[in-house]
């Protein structure tokens, strides 16, 4: 019998449980129809989704060969959940540009590529792509920049 890819395996089974999660949360909000969406119907697909790409990894794991464990990095973990943290924070007070830029930084420090070269261009543009879209495009009630900027 051929060995399981125990990585793939697990990989797998983290998206169907957080999948999973997150479709039992959005089973409590309305459901609508794919002509008239409620509050739930776009997590509920997304989280569906997510169970699926988790089963074909886990699938994978029978097809692909063996790669070790690696250790897990728990300071690189704290990176990236922390620059998340740091979005949430800065959003309302700084603005969703600065909060964007923080939020690559941060996150960058966890790789091991990490180069400030490549990562203030990529915070630039995202903070650029975030105000387009969700201020300009979609209108949510967050500012751009700090109010002291204007």
């Amino acid at each position: 019998m051929r060995a399981l890819n125990v990585k793939r395996l697990w990989m797998g089974f983290v998206f169907v449980a957080i999948g999973a999660a997150f479709f039992a949360v959005a089973r409590n909000y309305p459901m609508g129809t794919a002509g008239r969406m409620g509050p739930g119907y776009f997590p509920a697909m997304l989280a569906m989704l997510l169970m699926v790409v988790g089963a074909l990894v886990s699938l994978q794991s029978v097809l692909t060969a063996p790669e070790p464990m690696e250790r897990l990095d728990i300071a690189r973990l704290l990176l990236i959940c922390g620059s998340v943290v740091v979005f949430g924070l800065l959003v309302r007070t700084a603005g969703i540009a600065l909060a964007a830029m923080a939020l690559v930084l941060v996150s960058a420090l966890a790789s091991r590529a990490f180069d400030l070269r490549w990562a203030i261009p990529l915070a630039v543009a995202l903070a650029a792509v975030c105000a387009l879209v969700f201020v300009r495009l979609l209108g949510l009630p967050v500012p751009v920049l700090p109010p002291f900027a204007y």
